[in-house]
């Protein structure tokens, strides 16, 4: 049983190592790198009791010594394009001698989210006795009724056969986001082979963000993005 005043870390990850959008994680959005808005609002939660940046990366780990936070490093094997979530993030706990009851894990490459998300995911968390809780938010027109195959000829195939029109009439789906995920630590320590998620446990809750409310940045038009909402948000000027 987790209690409210159980210990939450919060682990940021971000590799050095980025091919759609190169060095991301240190990128200049609004004049600051990347990472420091995912730093800062773990350290901005009312329910962080300690925040760790788990990386390959110097930059990064400067970024993350610059704003007073730990860094685990990671080892080569942790930081490849298949290294899992659960693989990197289970390092740091280990690495750190963590005895915090809930791990929040956040990606270093989304530097907009709502600043309760991670108070919400983890009130759900001990509120519900769930073993995780991820952040969704609605698939909005990228709807797979309306998302279809093209064969060789280029004849389309609808994916899913259906006769709806008008979009207000499609049944309503989410879409994980990337906000955050909250774990407890003995289902973080749950590592199946072959079941990169199997960290999250069985019994997995939701929590939906306003459309746009979560900027994860995997290429230039995200980075855009992410720059036209953080300026605006900081000077009230959209750039």
């Amino acid at each position: 049983m987790i209690h409210d005043d159980d210990g939450v870390l919060a682990v940021v990850i971000g590799r050095a190592g980025s091919k759609g959008l190169p060095g991301k994680n240190t990128r200049l959005v609004a004049g600051r790198p990347m990472i420091c808005y995912a730093i800062e609002h773990a350290t901005q939660a009312e329910c962080v009791t300690r925040v760790v940046v788990s990386t390959d990366g110097d930059e990064i780990a400067a970024a993350a010594e610059s704003m007073d936070v730990e860094v685990v490093r990671r080892p080569p094997d942790l930081a490849s394009d298949t290294a899992t979530v659960g693989a990197a993030v289970r390092h740091a706990v280990q690495a750190l001698g963590a005895t915090e009851s809930i791990i929040v894990i956040l990606y270093a490459n989304v530097p907009v989210r709502p600043s309760d998300l991670i108070d919400r995911a983890v009130g759900l968390l001990r509120d519900s006795g769930a073993d995780s809780v991820q952040s969704y938010s609605d698939v909005g027109k990228h709807h797979p009724y309306w998302m279809c195959e093209l064969d060789e000829e280029q004849r389309v195939k609808p994916y899913v056969d259906n006769t709806i029109d008008r979009r207000q009439d499609l049944p309503k789906l989410l879409s994980l986001n990337g906000g955050v995920i909250a774990v407890t630590a003995s289902c973080l320590q749950q590592a199946i082979s072959g079941e990169p998620h199997s960290f999250l446990g069985t019994d997995r809750r939701g929590i939906e963000t306003p459309p746009g409310s979560v900027i994860d940045v995997d290429d230039a038009i995200d980075l855009a993005v992410a720059e036209a909402m953080l300026t605006q948000q900081t000077t009230g000027v959209v750039s």
